[in-house]
This record gives structure tokens, sequence and C-alpha cells, in this order.
């Protein structure tokens, strides 16, 4: 017999973030079908895309904006930079107000597994990584604009890419 299984999504934050997040939230439970498309081939035979919304730039991009956002704190930096597979922490900057950037400055695979999935692919766990990976600055606080200056470029980028699944690390 299957039993209810119940995701607690503020399970590891502090009980006054807990409280406050949860002022946004509806009490009532979701009553709408929630979206969900089921792998339809081995995840040995999968392309799959990192995404991170950690801040992470190559250190030839331009930085993330923070200076705007600490003057203005509901706004969020709206772009995103391509992060090419084989990168590593010598190659990035990482920007981001909201998370202590020091670990992923010293080891990128904390936050954007690179090395950790081309071994996945090495060892024929997973199709392949894609050639482009993608990182953007997370606080997108009620920002419909996000979906079409980041979101709409990056599932195109994906769609020539011919990803089939996407690996998400929220910051």
């Amino acid at each position: 017999m299957e039993q209810d299984k119940k995701v607690d999504g503020f399970r590891f934050l502090p009980p006054a973030l807990k409280a406050w997040v949860k002022t946004f939230i509806p009490d009532e439970d979701f009553k709408e079908y929630i979206p969900w498309t089921p792998m339809t081939q081995p995840l040995s035979e999968t392309t799959i895309a990192l995404v991170t919304s950690a801040g992470i730039s190559l250190k030839t991009d331009p930085p993330f904006d923070m200076e705007r956002e600490k003057k203005e704190i509901f706004w969020g930096d709206r772009s995103y930079r391509i992060i090419p597979r084989g990168t590593t922490e010598n190659d990035i900057d990482v920007n981001h107000l909201h998370i202590n950037t020091k670990y992923i400055g010293q080891d990128i695979n904390v936050m954007l597994p690179l090395l950790r999935m081309s071994e996945l692919e090495q060892e024929g766990r997973i199709g392949l990584l894609a050639p482009s990976c993608f990182s953007f600055y997370g606080y997108q606080w009620e920002n419909n604009d996000f979906l079409k200056e980041a979101i709409e470029p990056i599932s195109k980028r994906m769609k020539q890419e011919r990803v089939e699944a996407v690996l998400m690390t929220p910051a």
C-alpha cells in the first residue's frame, strides 16, 4: 500500500524565516494539477543541463548587478550567464547577496556539479552533459520580466542543444 508522502520544503529554514515565507503561501492544498513529465527514456540515454540560481558567471562575463539590489531591495538582476561544461572554479566569479559564495569559489561542484556530471557521463549513468549550463541570480521577487529575459532564451538554447532533462541547484 502506497503511503502519502509529504515534502517539507521548510525543514531546514530557521523558524522566523519559515514563518515569514509561509505568509506568502495560501493555506489550502493545491487543488489544480501540478505538471509533471515522466522520463521517457533511461537516464543513461538522456542529455542533461545544469541550472543554478547561485549567481555564477565566468570571469570574462559582467558580474550580476548587486549594487542596484542594495538600493532597491525587491529588485533582482534578470540576466543569466552561460557556463560551458568543463568550467572550473578558476574560471568563475560568484556574485550573490543572499548566500555565502565562499565555498562555490573554492569548488564550483558545490553548487554546479560539472565535474560530477562529467564523471557520470563517462560511467554511462547519464547520456550527455549538455555543452551549456546556466546560472542566474536567484532573487527574483514577483518578476515576470525574468521569464522573458532569462528563462525564455535559456529554454531556446536548451532546445538547440537537445536537452531532455534539467538538474537545478537552487541557491
